[in-house]
């Protein structure tokens, strides 16, 4: 039991100081904004409130909470000074909810802001900034979020659990996780927007709509069995959480759409039914079945992972 203390103290104070000394870096980083963009910014009036709010969003609140958490971790106060941070957690959320705008009005006021345009190469020039672009220090709070998580699961498996400490690290670490869960969301939400964007624009015409509360899974290009033989058909499929697209190439010369598929079909996967006809083993391709209640797709690749993929990924769509 001595040894298991011993042992947990050891990578306890490791984890610690590692964190204390990380801290330290990352106010190092956060200061440059603050002090050479955000208070000379208010100052000089070169970017209206607002536009300024966009852009920086709580950076100037989660700095001074830092603060005061190397504060505490300085004077060891583990427990009590990461419990008093977490209702600063929050702040966190709503920053990088707001990061994708504040990026847009960033780059939106260097094309049109002229002043702000040569504020900002002056200040990047500075030494203290190592060639870094304020683009580079913006997501800081989300990589930092990151790396809490992992220091505060460290810190509660190497504290004792009959320890005064252990209660109140067990609670930041809850704290910690559930923001990196609704961080982690506004991403996957922020990524599947991008790429049904991308879809929309790469089909002709506007009447297929992706545009909807559905995901995103895949895409790929596979072949078409016609149901009464004939020629194999390739095709450009995109897999969705609620439908199925089938496209086709649009003419390559055509003067507008030379580059966009041309959509064949659209199968709801509500009412779907996925089986593999072969590939079960080792060989070259597979064929899947896909049935819906007024047609059924044959859809062949000769790659047999590609097909194994394809069926799992429809699985667990349909399901």
């Amino acid at each position: 039991v001595e040894e298991q203390r011993a042992r947990w103290e050891r990578k306890r104070s490791r984890t610690a100081k590692k964190l204390l000394e990380t801290e330290y870096k990352y106010l190092e980083q956060l200061d440059l904004v603050i002090t050479f963009f955000v208070k000379i910014l208010k100052a000089k009036g070169t970017l209206k409130p607002p536009v300024l709010e966009t852009i920086f969003g709580p950076l100037e609140s989660i700095y001074l909470a830092s603060h005061v958490l190397s504060f505490h971790l300085e004077r060891g106060n583990l427990g009590s000074g990461l419990e008093d941070f977490c209702p600063n957690l929050e702040l966190y959320g709503h920053y990088v909810e707001n990061l994708e705008q504040a990026n847009k009005t960033l780059k939106e006021q260097l094309r049109k802001n002229k002043s702000f345009r040569r504020f900002k190469k002056l200040q990047e020039t500075r030494p203290q900034f190592q060639g870094r672009k304020l683009e580079d220090l913006l997501p800081l709070p989300l990589q930092r979020l990151h790396q809490y998580n992992h220091f505060l699961r460290d810190l509660v498996e190497n504290t004792s659990p009959s320890s005064a400490d252990h209660q109140k690290l067990a609670k930041a670490a809850k704290s910690v996780s559930d923001v990196s869960h609704w961080v982690q969301d506004i991403i996957c939400k922020r990524e599947n927007s991008l790429q049904l964007l991308r879809v929309q624009k790469l089909l002709k015409g506007q009447q297929t709509r992706v545009l909807t509360p559905g995901w995103y899974i895949r895409e790929g290009w596979l072949l078409v069995v016609p149901s009464k033989g004939g020629e194999l058909k390739r095709r450009m499929f995109f897999l969705f959480s609620d439908i199925f697209i089938a496209t086709k190439p649009c003419h390559p010369l055509h003067l507008l759409n030379s580059n966009k598929l041309a959509c064949r079909a659209v199968y709801p996967l509500h009412q779907c039914t996925v089986n593999k006809v072969f590939g079960h083993t080792q060989g070259q391709g597979g064929l899947l079945s896909l049935s819906f209640p007024r047609k059924t797709l044959l859809l062949m690749s000769n790659d047999q992972q590609d097909i194994n993929d394809w069926y799992q990924s429809l699985t667990a769509a349909i399901r």
